[in-house]
């Protein structure tokens, strides 16, 4: 269960049971991983709706990283808005949409695999494609690159919704077409 702030009324009427939000963080483009990662989330039965590369502020890591901020015990000892800053801030990031059945937000979380790489399983993307640890971003004040993140359950969805493509994009969740009939099939 997400440790994140309920959402409020970010985007209204959309059941976020069945969406995602997909964060490529920075480590990920930097070593070209995005194709890799939203292929992974792809091969496990879950659709990408939509992707798009941007910028991110300052102010959308402190919305997604909220529970870091109130809950600084994660990470002793270290500035936790200057470690989101230095991460994220004016930095290239990939946000894609991903859409699945009902729950599927456990389902992606273990695809992921655990938050520091060094203990996550292979066959996980961060086990697969980690290549950092809790350890060595303790050592040098930072937070660990772990490559990707997604919505821990619909609240967070919601909320990451609106942080990342903003509450006005309601049409971006309509569910896939998964096959359309032609004049021929009719």
């Amino acid at each position: 269960m997400s440790r994140k702030p309920p959402s409020g009324f970010v985007v209204e009427g959309i059941d976020f049971d069945r969406w995602a939000v997909v964060l490529c963080k920075p480590d990920t483009l930097d070593r070209g991983l995005v194709d890799t990662v939203l292929d992974r989330i792809t091969a496990c039965g879950v659709t990408i709706t939509g992707r798009r590369e941007l910028t991110a502020q300052a102010w959308q890591a402190h919305v997604h990283y909220w529970d870091l901020l109130v809950d600084a015990d994660w990470f002793p000892g270290r500035d936790i808005p200057a470690c989101l800053d230095a991460m994220y801030a004016d930095r290239p990031v990939v946000v894609a949409l991903a859409h699945g059945e009902p729950g599927f937000h456990d389902r992606l979380r273990q695809l992921l695999g655990h938050f520091d790489p060094t203990h996550a399983s292979p066959g996980t993307i961060r086990g697969d494609f980690g290549d950092d640890s809790l350890d060595a971003a303790l050592a040098q004040k930072r937070l660990v690159r772990n490559l990707v993140h997604t919505s821990d359950d619909p609240s967070a969805a919601r909320r990451d919704f609106g942080t990342w493509f903003g509450a006005g994009r309601r049409d971006l969740l309509t569910p896939p077409v998964l096959f359309q009939t032609t004049p021929a099939d009719a």
